[in-house]
């Protein structure tokens, strides 16, 4: 009973030395914020996907791009990523029109060239804090091996004014310096694993957008 009180996780982190125990903080706010990122990441992408199947669904059942324009244009700012794309074509296209002596090919790689930059607004916003993540992910567990590496450190540097070494006397020190392994595999892998996600859903939404682009620049092309 008492072995078990002793080695008990909260314990373990309270008899911990201070520079681990320093990097058990640290390891524990970096965890909070790449769940707080996570979550974020998640409703972010998904109302992303969610916007771009609903427009691509009325751009292709409304055959008046002006109204849809007008349509996006009231959202303001709760337009979707794909909109926001599509209103950076339609207004390039337009203002080139009104310009007198500009062939159709200039039109057209003008209003390329601002949907690309539409877009590529859009990704970054859609890749903020994935870096966090990956960095998270990469370097937490050296982190929690540099805190155990002290810590077992300290416990034999402790064993030094014992006589009779035993198990008793090295198990609290190195379960204590474990810990800190422990709590970086904790913020590492799910990190990882949400970044390896993320990642995949806006690489499929980066050609969606592509794709769209290009159907969009052929459409624009048949217009007057």
């Amino acid at each position: 009973m008492n072995m078990t009180q002793d080695l008990s996780f909260l314990h373990l982190i309270q008899n911990a030395s201070v520079l681990v125990q320093l990097v058990m903080g640290l390891l524990l706010l970096v965890s909070l914020l790449s769940w707080w990122y996570i979550f974020l990441k998640m409703f972010a992408v998904r109302l992303a996907v969610k916007q771009s199947g609903e427009f691509e669904e009325a751009f292709w059942e409304s055959p008046d791009i002006g109204k849809l324009y007008q349509a996006i244009n009231a959202k303001q700012d709760q337009a979707g990523s794909m909109e926001r794309i599509f209103a950076a074509g339609v207004t390039e296209f337009v203002k080139l029109k009104k310009k007198s002596g500009i062939e159709s090919r200039a039109i057209m790689d003008g209003t390329r060239r601002a949907m690309r930059a539409a877009c590529q607004r859009e990704m970054d916003n859609l890749e903020s804090h994935l870096s966090f993540l990956a960095t998270v992910g990469s370097v937490s567990p050296y982190v929690g091996l540099f805190g155990t590496v002290w810590g077992i450190m300290n416990a034999f540097r402790g064993l030094s004014n014992v006589g009779q070494a035993t198990l008793a006397h090295v198990a609290p020190g190195i379960a204590e310096a474990l810990v800190a392994t422990a709590m970086g595999l904790f913020a590492a892998i799910p990190a990882v694993v949400a970044y390896n996600r993320y990642a995949h859903d806006i690489t499929r939404l980066s050609s969606r957008f592509e794709s769209f682009m290009e159907e969009f620049s052929n459409v624009l092309q048949r217009q007057p």
